[in-house]
């Protein structure tokens, strides 16, 4: 039997009319010309998205690529210019923070102000509230009018409210690093006591790590078109090919954007440098991907240059199988190499690394890359061109094993 569908986003348009000059606006209005006096940005262009109940999706792109516009548009803010959207739940909104609040008025009143724009009933909003306030702990400051407030303690309660409403979707816009660190953790429990309650989730985010460890699946768009869907990873590494300028929609799968070695590595570059070999190294010499905890190993790649490149910066990182990156570091960080290279010289760079990552498998990713007057370019990428396995027989909390000594007198 099919999922329910929570959220159904049939082509939808949203276009704006550009202008250059205010009276252009004003001959626009009035029809006095029949000649257009705006050039149309389009923010979304045909998006269609369907959002089953129970599912956590994510939304990722380039600032301008119609992420929150989407957004503003199921919740009810923006009317689309043509395209259909369709809403089966209550929706709890984190978009413009505290975008409905009266300054004038104090953090309960508001409170108040906003569940009954929501649809609640004073008394369900009297219910709520000691969670809500409980969520915020600004403190006695909830009885000081908000125009008092810090953007902090304005942003905890209007968080604290979004979140506590018990909605069945919720919608998130780079809403969960409000605060210290304390109450974005406090946020992040809260995302997650929402997943594991089966609600669904529309996601949109910056931070590729979220992305990752929450969504079950990934839209990635770009200035307004959706380039594509499906899991994080495959998202994720057409994201950051568009940040660099090297995604074509023609030529995705061909000889400048393609899958190596069965489909496991994504390459791309603009092709003045190529990776040529890589390897991992173990602490005997050996090659050798399955590395004990502790120990150390060697990460190396071989790199021809068939152009001259101005200091080029060579790269790793080590992900997880979901795709989050838990390391990594580059010659430019390590300051160990800032040379020219010609054209024909081949660079073997190794690294060598301490492994005290916890057991498990990993995906080392490999970069050649630089900086052609201040933009930076991608010259050859490899992403999860080899597997590490790291093999441990005590393992700590999280990633990393931080080889705590202790004693207990």
């Amino acid at each position: 039997m099919d999922k329910e569908i929570a959220i159904q986003v049939n082509h939808l348009n949203k276009s704006y009319k550009l202008y250059a000059r205010n009276r252009d606006r004003v001959i626009d209005a009035l029809s006095l010309s029949r000649k257009p006096h705006y050039t149309e940005y389009k923010a979304l262009n045909d998006v269609s998205l369907t959002v089953h109940r129970g599912e956590t999706v994510g939304i990722i792109g380039t600032n301008g690529s119609g992420k929150s516009t989407i957004l503003k548009i199921i919740t009810g803010v923006l009317t689309p210019t043509s395209g259909e959207v369709i809403v089966n739940g209550r929706i709890s909104a984190l978009l413009e923070l505290g975008a409905g609040f009266n300054m004038e008025y104090d953090g309960i009143d508001n409170i108040y102000l906003n569940g009954t724009m929501i649809g609640f009933t004073d008394k369900e909003i009297e219910e709520r509230l000691p969670k809500i306030l409980e969520f915020a702990d600004i403190g006695e400051y909830v009885h000081q009018p908000v125009k008092t407030y810090s953007s902090g303690m304005f942003m905890r309660l209007a968080f604290a409210l979004a979140i506590n409403i018990d909605p069945e979707i919720l919608i998130v816009d780079e809403a969960l690093s409000v605060g210290d660190v304390f109450f974005q953790a406090k946020c992040y429990r809260k995302f997650e006591e929402f997943k594991k309650a089966g609600k669904t989730v529309l996601f949109v985010s910056h931070d590729l790590s979220s992305i990752s460890k929450y969504c079950d699946r990934v839209v990635c768009l770009n200035q307004g078109v959706k380039l594509g869907e499906g899991s994080a990873k495959e998202m994720i590494d057409i994201y950051k090919q568009v940040l660099v300028g090297q995604y074509d929609a023609e030529k995705a799968g061909s000889d400048t954007v393609q899958r190596k070695e069965n489909e496991k590595a994504l390459e791309y570059g603009n092709g003045k440098a190529k990776i040529v070999s890589s390897e991992i190294i173990d602490d005997k010499g050996l090659v050798n991907s399955a590395i004990m905890k502790g120990a150390e190993c060697k990460i190396r790649m071989s790199v021809e240059f068939l152009e001259d490149v101005q200091a080029p910066i060579f790269a790793f990182t080590v992900k997880n199988k979901y795709g989050v990156e838990i390391s990594g570091t580059n010659t430019m960080f390590e300051k160990a190499f800032l040379d020219s290279v010609k054209k024909g010289e081949t660079k073997t760079v190794t690294f060598t690394q301490k492994v005290d990552l916890q057991g498990g498998e990993y995906l080392v990713s490999l970069g050649v890359t630089g900086y052609e007057r201040e933009d930076f370019v991608v010259y050859h990428r490899l992403y999860d061109v080899m597997g590490l396995t790291v093999v441990s027989d005590k393992n700590s909390v999280g990633y990393y094993d931080m080889n705590s000594r202790i004693t207990v007198e």
